[in-house]
């Protein structure tokens, strides 16, 4: 089996009124959930952030959120869903989620987007929220 010593997850914000949040966002993968956080203020209107866990990790409270403790195998990631959980600071709290990619010990192949889910156009992502939903699934490209 594959060890993940690695994952990389891209997350870009849209660029729309109220599209930035201070909520916590998570990634799923392979049955877990890890904190998508750094000490960066992170899911401001229109950015994009590369958030590592593992080997070489930016993130905060890097030793929780390592797919390597326990061992995280990569042919368990098509066996369980790989999505982006948003957790809002109140009611009114959303998010507007442009495009999340995942991909896993540094290599493009196989990887997961929100490309084909999400339209990635002028209408710019899909909003989570309390009143609009927590959860988006990513999709699994191998080619």
């Amino acid at each position: 089996m594959t060890a993940i010593e690695t994952i990389t997850l891209q997350i870009q914000t849209a660029d729309k009124d109220g599209a930035g949040t201070d909520g916590d966002v998570y990634l799923g993968v392979c049955g877990r959930e890890f904190r998508a956080d750094t000490s960066a203020d992170d899911y401001e209107r229109d950015s994009s952030r590369e958030y590592v866990f593992g080997d070489g990790a930016n993130i905060n409270n890097a030793s929780v959120n390592d797919p390597r403790v326990p061992q995280l195998h990569l042919e368990n990631a098509d066996r369980f869903p790989v999505y982006i959980r948003f957790q809002p600071t109140s009611r009114t709290d959303n998010w507007k989620l442009l495009r999340a990619e995942v991909s896993f010990n540094g290599a493009f192949f196989p990887r997961w987007d929100t490309g084909d889910l999400i339209p990635f156009d002028e209408r710019g992502g899909i909003w989570l929220g309390t009143r609009s939903g927590l959860w988006v699934h990513i999709a699994r490209h191998s080619d």
